[in-house]
């Protein structure tokens, strides 16, 4: 596959594009001209038949009602669906419509959408609630996502990772993995991100893997803390 790199990590999307032989754009992915330009660069390589979607980004948290009586801040819970549920929607409906231009191939599939939702979705922790809500949100498009565009052969399949280590930890990514490898019933570790790698191309490679959130995490099942 050819493949494009779109995030907004400038030097390390660079620098992966260059060791991958792809191509890095710079994307938002809540930025509909930033995410178009990403499915054109891909569009100019070779038919856009795939289109993984497993962005970031600032998340807010804290209890519903804090020990001082405040209610949980209404900004940050818009600001995080906006990132998370907002964010994987715009490149669901774009990538969709990039996809959906593309020749059929056999038995009329045209290309397939991978979103990454969360075991939050399914058990979000306490002060977790906007992340949960969002990644809820994720789990619930797929069903209605894959049935909207199966006239067109297209799928579209969820991953709910359960913890990751992933770069985005830096430095407290020992830490992470001291305190959650421990709890994850086996493999007794955070996954890591060849294992997502790994996952999405046997998502890819099947075609009848379709309208499913398929969770990968050790059968991990979060706590309430």
């Amino acid at each position: 596959a050819k493949v494009v790199i779109a995030d907004l990590a400038d030097e390390k999307g660079k620098a992966l594009a260059d060791e991958l032989d792809a191509r890095y754009v710079r994307t938002d992915a809540t930025n509909t001209e930033d995410v178009n330009a990403a499915l054109a660069e891909a569009e100019s390589l070779a038919p856009l038949r795939i289109s993984v979607d497993a962005h970031g980004g600032p998340a807010s948290g804290g209890r519903l009602i804090g020990k001082d009586g405040s209610p949980l801040d209404l900004d940050g819970f818009k600001t995080t669906i906006d990132v998370y549920l907002t964010g994987v929607f715009n490149v669901l409906r774009l990538a969709a419509a990039a996809i959906a231009r593309q020749e059929p191939l056999d038995e009329g599939a045209r290309g397939v959408i991978i979103n990454t939702a969360s075991i939050a979705a399914y058990e979000g922790q306490i002060g977790q609630l906007p992340y949960a809500a969002a990644k809820g949100g994720v789990v619930g498009m797929t069903l209605v996502a894959a049935r909207d565009l199966s006239p067109l052969g297209i799928r579209v399949v969820t991953i709910a990772p359960g913890t990751f280590l992933t770069p985005a930890y830096g430095k407290a990514g020992d830490q992470l993995e001291a305190y959650w490898g421990p709890q994850v019933p086996f493999p007794k570790r955070m996954g890591r991100s060849p294992e997502y790698g790994a996952f999405v191309q046997s998502i890819v490679e099947n075609d009848y893997l379709n309208g499913e959130v398929i969770r990968l995490d050790g059968a991990l099942r979060f706590p309430p803390k």
